[in-house]
C-alpha cells in the first residue's frame, strides 16, 4: 500500500511540474527576444480572460492540457495578451496589447496569431504566419490547425 501511494504522489507531481514549466510571456518585447534566439514563432493568445467564455473554454479545452504543453514546448514562444474588465493590469501592460490589438485588426476573442517579430532600431515589425480561434474536438483537433499553419512558414 505504502509503495502505491508514494508511486502515485511522484505522477503527481511529475505532472504538476510539467505544467508549471509552460511559461507565458506578458511582454512582447521579451517575447520577441526568446522566439529570435530559439527560432520559434510567437503564439499570441488574444484573450478577455476573465469574460470571454470562449477564451475560457479554449483555456480548459486546450491551452491547459499536457498535450498542448508538451507540443508548446517544441513549437512555439507562448505569449498572452489579455483584456480583462475585472483583473487589474498596468499602463505599460494595457498599451502594448491595444497596440498590438490595432496592429493584428483583432475584431474578437479569443484570437491566435502565430507570428515572427524584429525589433529593428526601435521599430517592431510583425511577420504573421497565420491565425485561428476556438477549435472544437479538444487538443488534437486544435493542434492539427496549429500544425498546419506552422507548416505553411
Amino acid at each position: 500500500m505504502k509503495k502505491i501511494v508514494v508511486a502515485a504522489l511522484l505522477f503527481v507531481a511529475s505532472y504538476a511540474a510539467e505544467a508549471q514549466e509552460l511559461v507565458w510571456e506578458t511582454n512582447v518585447n521579451k517575447a520577441m527576444e526568446v522566439s529570435n534566439k530559439t527560432k520559434k514563432p510567437m503564439l499570441l493568445f488574444f484573450t478577455g480572460s476573465d469574460w470571454c467564455g470562449w477564451c475560457i473554454r479554449l483555456q480548459k479545452e486546450v491551452l491547459k492540457t499536457p498535450e498542448f504543453a508538451a507540443w508548446a514546448k517544441d513549437n512555439v514562444v507562448l505569449v498572452e495578451l489579455d483584456y480583462p474588465r475585472r483583473t487589474p493590469q498596468t499602463p505599460e501592460i494595457k498599451t502594448q496589447n491595444n497596440e498590438l490589438q490595432q496592429a493584428f485588426s483583432i475584431q474578437g476573442f479569443p484570437t491566435i496569431y502565430f507570428a515572427n517579430g524584429t525589433n529593428k532600431d526601435g521599430k517592431v515589425n510583425f511577420e504573421g504566419l497565420g491565425h485561428t480561434g476556438y477549435v472544437a474536438g479538444g487538443p488534437t483537433a486544435w493542434l492539427a490547425v496549429a500544425d498546419g499553419i506552422l507548416k505553411k512558414k
